[in-house]
């Protein structure tokens, strides 16, 4: 649950290099005036990425008297919605709260009750075929070094013997399907009360405990982190300028010296940038090229799952419009930031949260969640956000993926796929709310030291946002040619951005290939969808065979369009068909119906056999 407050105008340096990353993209026109997009369903496949399984976060939770419940879990009610009409089949993170657990001590049958929830939960997305990130966070009382859920452990042998009964009872014992993920935000004092050192010790007793349990039963148990609030941060609120200097980099290296696993490496994501994970560092790589690397250089497998197991639409708040009131806005930005998380080379992702915090003992209050939630004493009081029609759309897509389709437009792209007698298209509309910014953010990599001192001058100076309206010109600016031409960028971004964020685009979407008929069905996600929105196709007809078909949409700003082409079954011509002469087909006998009780013979019933009746449905409307 960590929360980094990402605000390019604090007055601070190491928040301003600490929270934004990477690194110098080339620069394109921001937008194309004529959109077309060509998808050839007869082009190579992959199978479908990891990225686009509907994969979230558990978590989430209003007021609740129920404390054999797993405190920080979303709603049983919640799990039901989304089991029944998304299923658990993609990757899901729960945290293990051990303080939580502990704190039924002296109840045990209440402690039993609440340890079987848990089970009930992991068990249920193990059945379905899914996979669950166990997130270990908290130590019990008088196990750490105060008495506090979130300090580290001193008495490190109890608490490895504690984890080591928990990864037999989940892993070995019921045989579930899951990965053990070493606390959450480890680097933030909200969440982790120790040092590098502390956490890495921890690290080492989960890790053994698993080791033995591999050797004991032989069976491959996976365990990884750190979980990091981000993939460059470490316990000196570390910058992009350094990411050796990162947890995860010392994570890496720990555990070569001490020939611990390292089966995943996770950290969290939250941004308004859904390019956030295609900026490069100072080493000219993005976070997952410079990861893999250092895997190989201290011999892990260099295909080592990297996972961002927290991320959101995040602008810097706990509560923003986006993600409730303008629900669009932060829907349009998952499908952009998966596409690109795709494309920068990350493995899996979890998404932040299943539910909101709200009305909860711990007073947080935080709408990341897909779904809101009131007050609970008199039972569930919860609906739907348009974030979980995203969700219902990445549930549509195919196994398979085609990789090469791209508009080549910065704010509108899509993703194909396709499964037996189906094809799906999604296409988005989103355009970054903090662009501007988050373009000087991606390109902090490309300054030199005194460019990144004149910047963060001109920030603390509360000149940047005035930069960006040409207010000073920027020409007026003492600046070096290279920060001058930054600058231009993002404001050019930033204008561009404005206009678009006011008109729909129009696209061409042209399919070749698809032969056969096929019924298209158009779901929407747009400003009209905000809460409970019904998820239905808004058009629907019939496509005749062809081998080329085209469609032209409006994308108004910040929407989702999902296409799904499903090849039409032709019903077999029923036997009775008359011939030219009258008699009937497959029958030797008259075509008269049989009198019933109560109906004339040769009049409409109800109750006669299919094969005699001879109505032949009227054609359907083409295109």
């Amino acid at each position: 649950m960590a929360y980094v407050i990402r605000d390019l105008f604090k007055k601070c340096t190491c928040v301003f290099f600490a929270v934004f990353v990477f690194s110098c993209l080339p620069h394109s026109a921001f937008a194309q005036d004529n959109l077309e997009v060509t998808f050839d369903v007869a082009a190579p496949t992959i199978p479908l990425p990891q990225i686009f399984v509907p994969n979230i976060d558990l978590d989430g939770r209003g007021s609740t008297s129920d404390k054999t419940w797993p405190r920080v879990a979303a709603a049983s009610e919640v799990l039901d919605i989304w089991r029944s009409e998304i299923g658990f089949t993609g990757v899901y993170r729960l945290q293990l709260n051990l303080w939580e657990i502990s704190q039924l001590d002296k109840e045990k049958e209440a402690q039993e009750k609440l340890l079987g929830n848990y089970e009930k939960i992991i068990k249920m997305v193990t059945d379905s075929g899914g996979l669950v990130i166990l997130n270990i966070f908290s130590t019990p009382p008088g196990l750490g070094s105060v008495l506090d859920k979130k300090s580290s452990p001193v008495d490190l042998k109890t608490f490895k013997a504690l984890i080591k009964q928990y990864v037999r009872q989940f892993s070995c014992k019921n045989r579930f399907n899951v990965w053990y993920e070493v606390w959450n935000a480890p680097d933030l004092d909200d969440f982790f009360l120790g040092g590098e050192q502390e956490y890495l010790s921890l690290y080492r007793m989960v890790a053994e405990a698993v080791l033995e349990l591999r050797e004991e039963t032989k069976i491959f148990i996976p365990v990884g982190g750190p979980s990091s609030s981000w993939w460059f941060q470490n316990f000196d609120g570390n910058t992009v300028v350094t990411p050796e200097r990162s947890l995860i980099y010392d994570l890496i290296r720990f555990c070569y010296k001490h020939k611990l696993p390292l089966d995943f490496i996770s950290w969290h994501g939250f941004s308004s940038d859904p390019l956030i994970e295609k900026e490069k560092t100072r080493y000219n790589q993005n976070a997952a090229s410079l990861i893999r690397e250092w895997l190989s250089y201290f011999n892990f497998d260099s295909k080592t799952p990297l996972i961002i197991d927290e991320w959101n639409y995040d602008s810097g708040l706990n509560v923003v419009p986006e993600r409730r009131e303008k629900a669009n806005i932060g829907a349009s930005y998952i499908v952009s930031r998966l596409k690109n998380m795709y494309e920068a080379g990350v493995d899996k992702q979890v998404f932040f949260s299943l539910e909101d915090f709200q009305n909860n003992e711990e007073g947080i209050n935080r709408n990341v969640g897909i779904f809101w939630v009131g007050r609970q004493d008199g039972g569930y009081e919860g609906g739907s956000k348009a974030t979980y029609n995203i969700f219902k759309m990445l549930a549509k897509l195919g196994r398979e993926f085609y990789p090469g389709v791209k508009t080549g437009d910065d704010f509108v792209d899509v993703v194909c796929s396709k499964s037996p007698d189906e094809y799906a298209i999604m296409i988005y509309n989103y355009i970054d709310t903090d662009i501007a910014r988050n373009y000087v953010s991606r390109n902090i990599s490309a300054l030199n030291a005194a460019e990144r001192k004149i910047l963060l001058g001109l920030i603390k100076k509360d000149k940047f946002e005035k930069i960006l309206r040409n207010d000073p010109g920027i020409g007026k600016l003492h600046v070096t040619k290279k920060l001058r031409s930054l600058l231009n960028k993002a404001r050019e971004a930033g204008e561009k951005a404005q206009q678009l964020r006011n008109e729909s685009r129009q696209i061409k979407v042209t399919i070749k290939n698809i032969g056969d008929e096929y019924v298209f069905q158009r779901y929407v996600v747009d400003a009209g969808c905000n809460s409970n929105c019904g998820f239905i196709p808004i058009q629907e007809k019939t496509l005749a065979a062809a081998p080329v078909y085209q469609e032209t949409l409006s994308l108004p700003p910040y929407s989702v369009n999902l296409i799904i082409l499903k090849k039409k079954i032709i019903e077999p011509k029923p036997a009775s068909e008359e011939k030219s002469d009258g008699t009937v087909l497959g029958s030797e006998h008259t075509n008269a119906v049989p009198e019933q009780e109560g109906v004339a013979a040769g009049k409409e019933n109800s109750a006669a056999p299919e094969n005699i009746k001879n109505e032949t449905p009227a054609p359907e409307k083409q295109p």
